[in-house]
């Protein structure tokens, strides 16, 4: 045993950097499945657009860039599929400057490519990037058109059957907004007291404790909260959608189940190096003053 511990406080630093690189890829490739545990915010935030009727019209908003698509984009994803599902009709935007068209891009590439039956125009409308932000939102409140003429192909909105009736923000039901940094929040200080427009977002891990205020307060009907929030999301979908069950437990591509699968291995594996390093430690030390003695 004692040899163990001598080798463990030796051990090349790489064989450690190797079991961490492990750690997070195997569930990711292989995926565990660990059970989650749902809480208020997301639950709430799910059962708010389960309840909304078939042709009802939600707004996804792309409000994050690259550096955060590992955690805001499972929960994007799992939003459209439900949207799909349920037969709810979507409006995608984009108005983070650094990525967001090309991460909403991507997200609507690969729903429709899984949902082959979503029609562009009809069931959806991904309206593009606009610089402004806050002032891009309150334009929408009073006219969407007005605020982006075309959508992303750069057809007109008066030409596109799913904006018919679609004027301003007062006839969409709910906004998703995917977030990192200020540009989710003005949603609901600026957007929700202009037009009354209930308001969900999915923040990042980190930026989630700011906006339990705004629940509270009954400024958010609900929040995903960074990858645990995004899996937590997954896992309602699933047991309320067997089809997404299946999907969920054979697709290869990333979700944030495999995500939290990694996260919980890797801090599992860090926590038993902690600990036999900590050993090793005291024991080294203790041998050492025995041999003073």
């Amino acid at each position: 045993m004692a040899g163990f511990f001598d080798r463990i406080v030796n051990l090349d630093r790489r064989w450690i950097f190797l079991i961490v690189l492990l750690s997070v890829a195997t569930p990711i490739v292989i995926p565990i499945g660990l059970p989650v545990t749902t809480t208020g915010p997301t639950r709430a935030a799910f059962e708010f657009i389960e309840a909304l009727h078939e042709g009802d019209v939600v707004l996804i908003s792309f409000d994050y860039g690259p550096s955060s698509a590992p955690e805001n984009d499972p929960m994007a994803e799992a939003v459209m599929r439900q949207c799909a599902l349920k037969k709810l009709r979507f409006i995608v935007c984009a108005l983070y400057p650094l990525g967001g068209l090309g991460l909403a891009n991507n997200v609507v590439a690969k729903i429709t490519e899984e949902l082959p039956n979503l029609r562009d125009g009809v069931d959806y409308v991904n309206l593009g990037y606009k610089d402004g932000a806050a002032a891009v939102m309150r334009h929408m409140g009073e006219d969407i058109a007005g605020a982006f003429p075309t959508d992303v192909h750069g057809k007109p909105i008066s030409e596109i059957p799913l904006m018919k009736g679609v004027h301003d923000l007062r006839q969409v039901k709910v906004v998703f907004t995917a977030a990192t940094g200020i540009i989710g929040e003005w949603w609901i200080t600026q957007v929700h007291p202009q037009v009354g427009i209930p308001v969900i977002i999915g923040p990042t891990a980190v930026g989630a404790p700011k906006y339990y205020a705004y629940l509270n307060s009954g400024q958010l009907v609900g929040m995903v909260g960074g990858m645990k929030g995004a899996a937590e999301y997954e896992s309602l979908l699933r047991a309320r959608y067997p089809q997404l069950a299946t999907f969920y437990t054979t697709t290869r591509a990333f979700t944030a189940t495999k995500g939290m699968d990694g996260q919980t291995v890797l801090h599992t594996v860090i926590l038993l190096l902690l600990l036999l390093g900590n050993v090793a430690y005291f024991r080294q030390r203790r041998a050492s003053a025995k041999a003073r003695a």
